[in-house]
């Protein structure tokens, strides 16, 4: 049985998403909703899909204390971020080694990095009048939007794309693809056991 933490730091559309699939995977249970914003949306839908919630500060993370708080008190087997804009720190890594998944909204490399989320990531996208955009579903390491991918989805930029439709385009993308991928990939029967 793999016990998630999802990891938000805004409204948690994809959090909500995350919930609603992964309530029907039998070998998956979601034991919180973690966040570094007292002020996030996701708070809010946590309330509202009966899921616990917990509130930190970023600082926190790099504390070997709240590594252990997650897998002691929550009993925490992986991360999945879900529009998290902290860099996971190696205390993380180390506890929940390639069991912290993450989401990005376009096709990385090309399009991530420090600072590189949300619309930002569309307006580049537009500016450079690129044909493509995409997700991408990837292990974290130690960097802004890096580590092994695990999938990446396309979609066609449309001519009359502005920000806000591309940005509603991979939502839907989003919305879709990352349970789905979050679900194959912890219960695959070569994921190494959480010791």
């Amino acid at each position: 049985m793999e016990t998630i933490a999802i990891f938000a730091s805004g409204n948690g559309t994809n959090a909500e998403a995350l919930v609603h699939y992964l309530t029907n995977i039998d070998d998956i249970s979601v034991a919180l909703i973690a966040t570094d914003n007292p002020h996030a949306g996701v708070l809010q839908r946590a309330e509202r899909l009966g899921v616990r919630s917990l509130v930190f500060q970023r600082k926190e993370m790099a504390n070997v204390a709240f590594a252990e708080q997650l897998r002691e008190q929550y009993q925490v087997t992986a991360i999945v971020l879900a529009g998290f804009l902290g860099l996971v720190p190696e205390s993380l890594l180390r506890a929940f080694p390639r069991r912290i998944l993450n989401i990005h909204p376009g096709l990385l490399p090309d399009y991530g990095g420090k600072g590189m989320y949300g619309d930002r990531v569309h307006e580049r996208v537009l500016e450079e009048h690129c044909k493509v955009s995409g997700i991408t579903i990837h292990l974290i390491d130690g960097e802004y939007d890096r580590g092994s991918t695990l999938c990446e989805v396309r979609l066609a930029v449309h001519p009359d794309d502005t920000v806000d439709t591309l940005a509603e385009r991979i939502h839907r993308l989003e919305h879709t693809y990352y349970p789905i991928v979050v679900a194959d990939y912890l219960t695959r029967p070569d994921l190494t056991p959480l010791a």
